[in-house]
């Protein structure tokens, strides 16, 4: 049937554009490591944040934990890309399958949609925004992108959740 060959067209879609966003946002990290270093330096040690604020005790100002705190950003990133185009990938090659099947193809978007929530949720919202009071700096805070992508990640988690029904075979 049309319409259900159309919803899972548009769970590949959607699943494939964020793969490529996570793809580009990672590559961009790496290539261009210093601008996004210099975000993770100062979220960490909070030197931005309200002056004399209570919470300074929080304050990372090791290097060596900045640059692995940014790897881990880096590779969790590249991880959300690899599983989000293994499972647009997957899910493309299921498109006229029954249900069940496509249904059970979903494993890998559902890992990738995950790990990016973690990522841009946990990380970015709960560790950075709150933890690190990223909230308080003008110059260097990441929310309001952070709840965007974390926004459009669970949309597409949702979406791409619901169970598929019929099939898009001529049987």
């Amino acid at each position: 049937m049309l319409s259900t060959l159309l919803i899972r067209l548009a769970k590949v879609a959607m699943i494939g554009s964020l793969a490529a966003y996570a793809f580009i946002v990672a590559y961009d990290n790496v290539v261009d490591y210093g601008s996004n270093y210099q975000f993770v330096r100062h979220v960490l040690s909070m030197d931005t944040t309200f002056p004399g604020n209570a919470l300074m005790h929080r304050a990372i100002t090791n290097e060596s934990i900045w640059r692995v705190t940014y790897a881990l950003i880096i590779v969790m990133e590249g991880l959300t890309a690899m599983l989000l185009g293994l499972g647009a990938g997957m899910l493309l090659r299921r498109l006229n399958t029954p249900a069940e099947e496509f249904n059970r193809s979903k494993g890998w978007a559902v890992a990738g949609l995950t790990i990016g929530f973690a990522l841009w949720f946990f990380g970015f919202m709960v560790i950075a925004g709150e933890y690190f009071a990223m909230w308080q700096s003008k110059e260097w805070n990441g929310q309001e992108a952070a709840f965007r992508i974390t926004t459009v990640i669970l949309t597409v988690l949702i979406f791409v959740s619901l169970p598929d029904s019929g099939n898009t075979s001529k049987n």
